[in-house]
């Protein structure tokens, strides 16, 4: 069965663009011009493009209402293409960000890699522990020394990537696209910052917060700290 894509977005143009691409290339579509229409259409999609400047509010309530319950992954369309925007509506829970103007066939491109991502197969889902640490990637649950902690989806994801590599060395640029998705601009910068904040946490936590390595010139490796 087809997957059914549910596409926000205000301007007729753009919307047509992105439909036409997606229904040639397989998916059923449905499109919402306003906040209203898209939130009655949200249960039965299977994964949302969504343009944050709507008419009637923001794509950021659409985004908030399709984290409850049943998880539908989300594609932000943007004009804005800053870094510190495109990373915050990923640490908000977007799964990729693209920015105007953009190649329709960008747009599928990356749906179907979100769809990828998003559709692993049960044995990704399992709990992944090291040290006093534990994470489960289908609960999106991190615990350290019986803490939950409270992660953003940015370091959420870090301190998965580095659990499932666990002693072997992840550059920034390997990080980044595991974390971001292929194609994504981001810079080293950022992931230095996620490390810094996620240290903290588990330091927070009562974990040595040099569970997560530095190797220089490299990138991270998931350690061998002690519980603090």
């Amino acid at each position: 069965m087809a997957k059914r894509i549910l596409i926000v977005e205000d301007e007729a143009a753009i919307a047509e663009s992105v439909e036409f691409a997606l229904e040639r290339d397989g998916f059923e579509t449905v499109r919402a011009p306003t906040l209203s229409k898209a939130r009655a259409e949200l249960p039965t999609a299977d994964l949302v493009v969504l343009d944050l400047m709507l008419p009637d509010g923001s794509g950021f309530e659409l985004l908030a209402e399709s984290r409850r319950g049943r998880r539908i992954p989300v594609i932000i369309l943007s004009s804005r293409d800053d870094e510190l925007d495109r990373v915050s509506g990923l640490e908000m829970g977007a799964d990729d960000y693209v920015t105007k103007p953009f190649s329709p066939r960008e747009v599928v491109a990356r749906v179907r890699a979100v769809l990828r991502r998003t559709e692993a197969p049960p044995e990704a889902h399992a709990v992944l522990a090291a040290s006093e640490v534990e994470v489960d990637r289908e609960t999106r649950r991190a615990v350290a020394n019986g803490q939950e902690l409270e992660l953003t989806r940015t370091e959420f994801e870090l301190l998965a990537s580095l659990l499932e590599t666990e002693g072997r060395v992840l550059t920034r640029a390997v990080l980044i696209e595991r974390i971001f998705g292929d194609g994504y601009v981001v810079t080293d910068r950022t992931i230095d910052t996620h490390v810094k904040t996620l240290r903290k946490k588990l330091s927070d936590a009562g974990v040595d917060p040099n569970l997560v390595e530095t190797v220089r010139g490299v990138g991270y490796r998931l350690g061998r700290g002690e519980a603090a």
